[in-house]
């Protein structure tokens, strides 16, 4: 019994990180690259559920099927938010850009609070794909079939940055602009594309995440804590960082959950972020030159 019950809440923190790991690659990537510590990621989570779910509820569209749609809204959004407002300032110290997220956060997050109001929209699959069990662990395939989802475009992300042209040149920016501007590389394009992505991350995770929890404009600083603990705990600047962060953290609120009661999950995230910020502030997969 003690046995089965170790294994769910495992099993459980896992699907959970998995999903965590999709909202914090996005949050790493900007940061990492542009030195900008994103407020705005925690309602781009919210307007991809946002999207998911009136997309399932007018269009009839599959809510992991929506995740494109998300993904392109989120990016465009994104996109346009640097290239016109935040790369006027990509330059400055990093309070500068804090500060001017967390203005441009208000705006949008309060924009959708006159939009959609603060009450929890919540999206019931008309047919929710079941429940898996083996030896006594219950497993339901829609949080499964989100997970794999979440770690394939995780994933995928990581492939871009390390395989394709425009990934190179992101890299190139990030480890010297004035060189990579003088290869030919527009770096003003490529820090908007790179935001882009972030908001494509974050956006595609807040649509798989429709089938699990409340969709509402006041989670989106749950979303921001979760995502601001998964970088500092896998390691600023790694997709994989956040990757493996993302998994930990799940499995660590889980098994806290479990002992301390699941309302202090939000408690144990930041004891964790503590913990490490005082003896490995690096993370556990930190690279060299990410600060």
């Amino acid at each position: 019994m003690a046995a089965t019950l170790f294994f769910q809440v495992l099993v459980n923190g896992l699907v959970l990180g998995g999903l965590y790991a999709c909202i914090a690659a996005g949050f790493s990537l900007v940061w990492g690259v542009l030195n900008i510590i994103n407020i705005l990621h925690g309602t781009f989570v919210v307007i991809g559920s946002y999207s998911a779910y009136y997309a399932y509820i007018y269009l009839g569209v599959h809510p992991f099927i929506s995740v494109v749609l998300a993904g392109i809204i989120l990016f465009i959004i994104g996109y346009l938010f640097q290239r016109g407002i935040i790369n006027r300032v990509v330059a400055a110290p990093v309070l500068i850009t804090l500060s001017l997220t967390f203005g441009l956060d208000l705006f949008l997050n309060n924009s959708l609070l006159v939009v959609f109001s603060a009450d929890y929209l919540k999206l019931n699959l008309a047919n929710p794909l079941g429940v898996l069990q083996f030896a006594g662990i219950y497993v339901p395939v829609d949080r499964l079939a989100a997970m794999v989802l979440a770690l394939f475009l995780t994933c995928l992300l990581y492939w871009v940055l390390e395989a394709s042209r425009i990934g190179r040149a992101i890299v190139a920016v990030r480890m010297d602009r004035e060189a990579a501007t003088l290869m030919g590389v527009n770096a003003k394009h490529i820090y908007a594309v790179t935001f882009g992505l972030g908001a494509l991350m974050a956006g595609s995770a807040g649509a798989m995440l429709s089938v699990i929890f409340p969709i509402s404009p006041i989670v989106s600083t749950l979303y921001l804590s979760k995502a601001f603990v998964i970088c500092v705990l896998g390691g600023l600047g790694s997709v994989a960082g956040a990757m493996v962060g993302g998994l930990v953290l799940g499995v660590v609120e889980s098994f806290g959950g479990l002992i301390f009661g699941p309302e202090h999950a939000m408690t144990i995230s930041f004891c964790l972020l503590i913990l490490l910020l005082i003896f490995r502030p690096t993370g556990i997969m930190g690279k060299k030159g990410y600060e």
